[in-house]
């Protein structure tokens, strides 16, 4: 007996069609604010949430006159500002959107709503680091938590796609079976043979591989954070040979670089960090990369067979590109395009071990749920 394809409602759909877009647009914040950074235009507009007291960038002979009067210390680089100010009104409709999943979230008590809050407050949070980036003039760990704020919102959306996407097919596919007992008992019959026929070696999975998945997860996260610090702190190009970096970075280790609070300083544009703390960052950064390569490389490994071959080879692929890109950075010397490209990656990357995570520990909970099941039968057979 076939069973026709069921799909949510429309008023699901248009849930999940609004938690694709804001997605999509979250992965763009990410990607503005990256160019913003590596492009200088950080600081192009010297005041917030406006620029130079407009609501977009002061252009016309007046504007000009009085942005001047107004800020004689931030001359008007109009390119700068408008960097600026396009990351700003894109960031803000992504923060709209976010507003508006929450608030939908709770008016429907099927929908999740501990993601949709959490995803609210660490956008307000969000706004406040942006405001801070400006008045605080590039203060590192600010910087650094703008950027980690970005990637945990784009984290949750994906999450939340993720789980609300599930509940809405499952759910819907359970109203069509229930309809007719036929449909129950055929589904019944399929599980039957798919559980005679599944692989123990498919279904088990072993604590090593989830303290695996655990750790990769965990190293990406700080690796990512190190990476923000590395930006911040302008370190990115302080070492331009392979594999670690041409200076002595051994004999000067510095820990003192990784202080949360930088020297006080009127801005920290183009980094106050000396050369020795530089390299002592971009040097940690390196071998970060080589502890998450190891990591992940090793996941991938383990998941072919419970998660599948793609699952594997897509974690591969992410690691060999953001690799490449980084390699490229040093070589090259920082090319727009690719520090760009670097930050994205890296955020794809820690979404795909994120999905692999997930997939490791709900495949250990369904085989539980499988061996619970047939334990069930035997008793009442």
């Amino acid at each position: 007996m076939m069973v026709k394809p069921t799909y949510p409602n429309h008023d699901n759909k248009g849930y999940l069609f609004l938690l694709y877009g804001s997605l999509f647009l979250a992965l763009i914040v990410v990607a503005l604010g990256a160019f913003t950074r590596l492009t200088e235009a950080g600081l192009g507009c010297p005041d917030w949430p406006g620029c130079y007291g407009f609501l977009t960038v002061p252009q016309s002979a007046e504007h000009l006159a009085k942005a001047v009067q107004a800020f004689p210390d931030a001359p008007v680089e109009v390119q700068k500002a408008w960097n600026e100010m396009i990351h700003r009104y894109v960031a803000g409709t992504l923060g709209l959107l976010v507003a508006l999943i929450a608030f939908l979230a709770w008016r429907k008590p099927s929908r999740n709503k501990m993601l949709p809050s959490i995803l609210l407050a660490v956008i307000c949070f969000q706004a406040a680091l942006g405001m801070w980036t400006v008045t605080m003039n590039l203060m590192p760990i600010v910087v650094m938590g703008h950027l980690l704020g970005g990637f945990t919102t784009v984290t949750l959306l994906f999450l939340l796609c993720l789980f609300e996407r599930r509940r809405f097919y499952s759910n819907a596919e359970i109203d069509s079976t229930s309809k007719t007992e036929a449909g129950l008992e055929q589904q019944d019959v399929e599980i039957n043979i798919d559980d005679q026929h599944a692989s123990p070696t498919k279904n088990h999975i072993s604590g090593k591989l989830k303290l695996l998945a655990v750790s990769a997860l965990v190293a990406v996260g700080l690796q990512i954070a190190l990476g923000g610090w590395t930006s911040a702190n302008y370190a990115a190009v302080v070492c331009t040979q392979l594999p670690v970096c041409e200076a002595d970075w051994v004999g000067h280790y510095d820990a003192s670089a990784f202080h949360p609070i930088s020297p006080t300083n009127d801005t920290y544009q183009y980094g106050v960090l000396n050369f020795e703390q530089r390299v002592t960052i971009h040097a940690t950064h390196r071998i970060g990369a080589m502890v998450v390569s190891v990591l992940v490389l090793l996941l991938a490994f383990a998941v072919r067979r419970p998660l599948g071959v793609m699952a594997s080879l897509s974690l591969v692929a992410a690691l060999l590109l953001q690799v490449s890109l980084g390699v490229t950075n040093v070589v090259a010397l920082l090319p727009l395009s690719v520090a760009v490209a670097h930050n994205v990656c890296g955020l794809l990357l820690l979404l795909l071990v994120v999905k692999t995570t997930l997939g490791v520990f709900a495949r250990q909970t369904s085989a539980v749920r499988t061996s619970l099941r047939e334990s069930g039968r035997l008793s009442h057979g």
